[in-house]
């Protein structure tokens, strides 16, 4: 397959949900900017999916936890013209209580799972929108909208993305720039063990491999479908979620409390 003009890049790019994405994208034809931390993975992975599907592999051995890294992501992100096309993969999480978590881990999780994402959108989107295309996917979790299921901090960096997603689709649509986030449920990959809680101690019927949500994912993307939750088999359970954020939203702020604050005494009154 010929290759196409826009190149890919992809955080988290050396395993799981981003290493699916990489062999996806290059199947269709995309040159990839691969980035992780582990630079024998990466260099193993670019010279198979470069000879499998025809495409030119770059990679930029980064850790997104350390400011130099993410900046050297970020300058790649605003200056190559080449770069039509994000994908906020990388990320870790934890399975532990608050009691059980360290707050230095959480600390690390936030600047992957928040600082990081935040950061890179901030350097593609403009340069997307200058161009009037691109593409933009940020990878978020089901935790985003329900956080009792893991570590609360992780809820929060997914509860972000989403909140974050949701306000780039809006502000970037005119603009060219498609945006999609992606909330997989449990999958199989090495997040587990590094979470502390391997999917293999998880019920079998729940955990969805990395090459069904990637591949449901792009369908989405191609649909043109903002939320791609692929584990949800009832779509219309989310549709009712987001009808109902929509009958609230005009009714969220009021210079008065709502009368269920008012006291028995002013009703007497």
């Amino acid at each position: 397959m010929p290759s196409q003009s826009v190149t890919a890049l992809i955080t988290g790019a050396s395993s799981g949900i981003g290493a699916v994405y990489a062999d996806r994208l290059a199947a269709r034809g995309h040159d990839l900017l691969l980035v992780a931390r582990n630079e024998a993975r990466l260099r193993a992975q670019a010279q198979k999916l470069s000879s499998q599907y025809g495409v030119t592999v770059d990679i930029l051995v980064a850790d997104l936890n350390d400011p130099a890294d993410l900046r050297k992501v970020e300058a790649r992100l605003a200056t190559d013209a080449r770069i039509g096309m994000l994908v906020n993969n990388a990320g870790f999480g934890g399975a532990g209580t608050l009691a059980q978590s360290s707050v230095d881990d959480m600390e690390r999780m936030i600047g992957v799972n928040v600082t990081a994402v935040m950061r890179l959108a901030y350097a593609a989107a403009p340069a997307f929108a200058s161009r009037g295309a691109g593409t933009l996917v940020n990878i978020a979790s089901i935790a985003a909208i329900a956080p009792e299921v893991l570590n609360g901090v992780y809820g929060g960096t997914k509860a972000f993305v989403l909140a974050f997603s949701r306000s780039l689709h809006k502000e970037l649509a005119e603009k060219g720039v498609r945006v999609q986030v992606v909330l997989p449920g449990a999958t199989g990959t090495e997040f587990w063990d590094i979470a502390g809680l391997p999917s293999s101690n998880l019920p079998e019927s729940w955990v969805m491999t990395p090459q069904t949500l990637v591949d449901a994912a792009l369908l989405d993307l191609d649909a043109g479908v903002f939320a791609s939750i692929p584990s949800l088999q009832d779509e219309t359970q989310w549709q009712a979620w987001e009808a109902a954020r929509e009958v609230m939203m005009p009714n969220l702020s009021s210079r008065m409390a709502a009368p269920r604050y008012e006291s028995a005494d002013a009703h007497e009154g």
